[in-house]
């Protein structure tokens, strides 16, 4: 059995999976390797290119550890953006709050004298 880790691009919160296949084809002239293994009772291929491969190996416990490390720097992460959201989140709401207050202390003076406000005349 062989243990892969490969990049996910196409996700911003999931930088990479980990899977085990039986078998793969690699040559050195080419610039993926094909992955075989069964699905559903089916023989299938998967052809990843090498520069998306983080580790190729046969060595189940190097896997299991480099994936518990990755793991964890990417449960760190997404907490420190999780925590990124929550304060943004807050951040908006205080600015919708301050702009609205704002606004209102306007609407409630721009009646007066003062306002060229043309509104006002009409």
């Amino acid at each position: 059995m062989y243990y892969v880790i490969k990049k996910q691009s196409n996700n911003p919160s999931v930088c990479f999976i980990g899977f085990r296949v039986p078998k793969y084809i690699a040559s050195k002239g080419n610039d993926s390797v094909i992955f075989e293994f069964e699905h559903d009772g089916k023989n299938q291929r998967k052809w990843i290119p090498k520069s998306e491969i983080i580790l190729l190996t046969k060595d189940k416990e190097f896997f299991l550890k480099t994936i518990r490390k990755f793991k964890a720097v990417e449960a760190t992460q997404q907490k420190l953006v999780n925590e990124a959201k929550e304060n943004l989140e807050k951040t908006r709401e205080i600015f919708t709050e301050s702009v609205n207050a704002e606004i209102h202390n306007f609407e409630a003076i721009k009646g007066t004298s003062n306002i060229p406000c043309i509104l006002k005349d009409l």
